[in-house]
């Protein structure tokens, strides 16, 4: 499957949902009454109403300044694409380059991890993966099926270990056999039980030990089904991980792709990955004009 058509597929919900193909039909014009009926669709599309706010205020101003000729659909893509951060795509300047994967219960991490590795490793790249959530024995057997599949190797410890501890042990010998690229899974927290957020902010600290700039990615996993609540995730993780990029997991299941732009824009974090599936081949660099545009149909 192409990448058009890999995300054709994974937004065809959302797109079939939000139907803002409809209005863009019938030559009609960028005008107050279009904009109105594009608002309401927005407010209920799961784009939120700072989004929303935003997107339609940029639309009013190019209605004020437009001589008609620009087709509607394009200006629409253009000030759709600029809800999202400039700087989407993932810059590696670091071996090893050292990723933390963080997010609530069930949003995909373990999954995601082993789909991230198999990526990294058809760039050529030798990655490690860090069994970070020590608290679910499942979620070991997990990871190192991915790793199997993906071809990365496996740093784990006991069942009920410290995660910082295992952090630290993969960075080590991540550095010591001259890997390119690790990948630490982390258990599901709740984003409001600060006993387990302060333990994100302990495994930051013991990186730190053995190199100050790491984690160079803090990859915040969002489930798409969460909709609006993927603003309130974005914010905690942000304050207590120091999130760098969002990764959308399970878009092809759900109709409510929009918050994509809602956790995005407000908190101007980049959104690095999408899942549109359940091979290992289904995660898939974030592209925005690519994304709009199979979006609007």
């Amino acid at each position: 499957m192409g990448l058009i058509s890999a995300f054709r597929k994974g937004l065809a919900r959302t797109r079939d949902s939000l139907n803002i193909g409809a209005l863009l039909k019938n030559g009609r014009r960028l005008d107050e009454d279009f904009i109105n009926e594009l608002e309401e669709i927005l407010y209920e599309g799961d784009l939120g109403v700072e989004v929303t706010e935003l997107l339609i205020e940029a639309l009013r101003e190019r209605a004020r300044r437009s001589d008609g000729k620009v087709e509607l659909k394009d200006i629409l893509q253009e000030e759709m694409v600029k809800l999202f951060p400039d700087d989407y795509s993932v810059q590696i300047h670091h071996k090893p380059e050292v990723i933390l994967l963080v997010g609530v219960n069930g949003c995909g991490k373990t999954t995601t991890a082993g789909k991230l590795a198999h990526n990294y490793i058809q760039d050529g790249k030798k990655v490690v993966l860090a069994a970070g959530d020590t608290f679910r024995a499942a979620a070991v057997e997990q990871l190192e099926m991915w790793g199997k599949r993906a071809g990365a190797r496996v740093v784990r410890q006991s069942q009920g270990a410290d995660p910082a501890s295992v952090a630290y042990d993969a960075l080590q010998s991540a550095i010591a056999r001259g890997e390119d690229t690790l990948i630490i899974d982390t258990a599901g927290r709740l984003h409001s039980k600060s006993n387990l957020m302060n333990e994100l902010e302990k495994i930051v600290r013991v990186l730190k030990k053995l190199d100050p700039e790491t984690p160079h990615q803090v990859l915040l996993v969002l489930d798409s089904i969460i909709g609006q609540n993927a603003i309130e995730q974005a914010r905690v993780f942000t304050e207590k991980a120091g999130v760098t990029g969002l990764i959308l997991t399970k878009l092809d299941g759900t109709a409510r792709g929009g918050s994509a732009f809602a956790a995005s824009s407000r908190f101007g974090i980049p959104i690095q990955y999408i899942g549109v599936g359940e091979k290992i081949t289904d995660l898939l660099a974030f592209d925005r004009e690519l994304f709009v545009g199979e979006l609007l149909g």
